[in-house]
């Protein structure tokens, strides 16, 4: 069975592999069963040359040390928003989220986590209302004493306040569409 001490050494084989080559493209995430290893260039935005060469190497330095990939596991997840009016509610999932915008993004339109490690959001352009189908609903878990400020960003990013009568475990707010978030915290659980 996977454990931390596992990980971390998974962790310390690929960052030995990729060197200062690395830097700005590895990242590394250790959980208590795994290590999760992303190689993308920061400066790009995206997969470059040297990373999947930076992944090959990794890759075959793993094997060696007797680490096995596991295939079939999620490689990226994101999250896609359906809008009418993509530049009207972009700015409210921004504020939302805390995310920025990402380099190189067509129409500037996606939206990523600045610790890179969050799924990033993109919109998808609608030609009508759907009002029969679900577009989406976000939980967002903030510190308790960051909950007022991103709920304060979104509102002035035009979002509204539609329930705040579960707070201080979450208020519900919508964008200019109205597609829900909630800003949650640890605080009011049952």
């Amino acid at each position: 069975m996977p454990t931390l001490a596992t990980a971390a050494e998974a962790a310390s084989v690929a960052v030995a592999s990729v060197g200062a080559d690395g830097q700005g493209h590895l990242t590394v995430d250790i959980r208590a069963d795994r290590a999760v290893l992303r190689l993308q260039s920061a400066d790009a935005g995206a997969v470059t040359g040297r990373d999947i060469r930076l992944a090959h190497d990794v890759s075959r330095k793993l094997t060696a040390h007797g680490f096995e990939p596991q295939p079939g596991t999620v490689q990226a997840l994101e999250i896609a928003i359906d809008a009418l009016d993509i530049p009207l509610v972009r700015p409210f999932w921004k504020a939302v989220t805390g995310y920025c915008d990402e380099a190189g993004s067509e129409l500037n339109a996606a939206l990523i986590d600045p610790t890179g490690r969050a799924p990033a959001i993109w919109f998808q352009q609608m030609d009508e209302p759907r009002p029969q189908r679900n577009r989406i609903h976000l939980d967002v878990d903030v510190p308790h004493t960051a909950a007022k400020a991103r709920i304060d960003a979104a509102i002035a990013a035009g979002g509204r306040l539609l329930s705040d009568t579960a707070a201080p475990a979450f208020w519900v707010l919508a964008d200019p569409e109205g597609n829900e978030a909630c800003i949650c915290t640890w605080q009011g659980r049952d």
